[in-house]
């Protein structure tokens, strides 16, 4: 499935693991979310280590609502604004687009957090 399709969490997140050829590693994604890689952040910089709740953006101080989709509905359901946060907030911690793997274990990983 097209992630540009998508219309749910779990659309967004067959795109991304069709694209990659692979299944998602949510323990790798959980890794990769909290890890800096080479960069001033983290993704846990902004979304705090567990992105269950609002958590403030590490440089402007703006409130983000909880990533996880079991604690924000609104998440992952809108395929052009993940699309956006993932370039934007990839190209922040990584320098650089994250890869459909990539995507797909983070991805992978907050959905498996719940209430």
């Amino acid at each position: 499935m097209n992630p540009a399709l998508a219309a749910t969490p779990a659309d967004q997140l067959a795109g991304y693991t069709a694209q990659a050829g692979a299944p998602a590693v949510p323990s790798r994604g959980q890794s990769f979310f909290t890890a800096r890689h080479g960069r001033e952040w983290s993704c846990a910089s902004c979304h705090g280590a567990v992105p269950t709740q609002a958590a403030r953006h590490a440089s402007t101080g703006k409130v983000i609502q909880p990533l996880a989709p079991a604690f924000n509905p609104e998440r992952f359901t809108d395929s052009a604004k993940t699309e956006k946060w993932f370039r934007r907030n990839c190209n922040d911690v990584l320098g650089r687009e994250c890869s459909a793997a990539e995507k797909a274990d983070v991805l992978g990983w907050l959905i498996t957090l719940k209430p």
